[in-house]
């Protein structure tokens, strides 16, 4: 699924314009981006939740030429399901 089909979605469920659809799909994206760049996480019941956590530096291997890197610290986002988000998955249905 992209983000035209996520408009989609919602201008035929919702009943908003496309324009009306986009811009919310837009906003939603935009404060999730915002809020895990600030690094605070966001918990949607029923879905999961999006963290931020911080990696240390570590000793990586170019698996190319074998040569031995030194990989920076950097900062990564997890998602970690719900239990209904897991189950619906697991069934194929959409509760």
């Amino acid at each position: 699924m992209t983000k035209a089909n996520l408009v989609d979605h919602i201008y035929e469920k919702v009943g908003l314009s496309k324009k009306e659809a986009m811009e919310m799909v837009e906003l939603l994206f935009e404060t999730i981006k915002d809020t895990l760049s600030q690094g605070e996480s966001i918990k949607l019941s029923g879905f999961g939740t999006f963290s931020v956590r911080s990696k240390g530096s570590r000793r990586g291997r170019n698996p190319k030429t074998g040569v031995e890197i030194e990989i920076e610290p950097r900062r990564v986002v997890t998602f970690k399901p719900s239990v209904q988000f897991k189950s619906a998955v697991e069934t194929g249905s959409d509760t």
